[in-house]
């Protein structure tokens, strides 16, 4: 997994005790998803306690940083300034477990490229201490 530097203006997130694994992981390369400790279950976004179990054993870990794309869109809108459009909002399903999906951006793939079930792998872009991860064509 990679990091780049900032490479366009992003509206960022607050960063908080519950997130930080999250926004600050991907500093060592990795994407950070809370496990629990006593019955494996990946949890996100954040919650004190297994959804599975109940268990308060929940600790981030890194994940493969892989998955599949399961929906999209094209956003035409220029919502921020400076930020160019069109670009690709995806959903991905992290391939450790079918419930984990993150919504992001492709913009290292061209837009023709993307379709559901398109196998894609996390990369960062950097913004201060925040990692953002990102996703692009495997």
């Amino acid at each position: 997994m990679t990091v780049t530097p900032a490479t366009s203006p992003r509206a960022l997130p607050r960063i908080t005790e519950m997130n930080a694994h999250f926004w600050c992981g991907g500093a060592d390369g990795q994407l950070h998803i809370l496990r629990c400790g006593a019955c494996g279950t990946w949890i996100h976004p954040y919650a004190a306690r297994c959804p599975s179990c109940r268990s308060a054993d929940v600790a981030p870990q890194p994940v493969s940083g892989r998955g599949t794309v399961v929906g999209f869109t094209i956003n035409v809108q220029p919502w921020l300034p400076g930020v160019k459009v069109p670009y690709v909002v995806a959903m991905v399903q992290l391939d450790e477990q079918a419930d984990i999906r993150l919504l992001t951006n492709l913009p290292r793939t061209p837009i023709e490229e993307v379709s559901v079930g398109c196998r894609v792998k996390v990369y960062f872009e950097q913004h201060d201490k925040i990692f953002l991860p990102l996703f692009e064509a495997e």
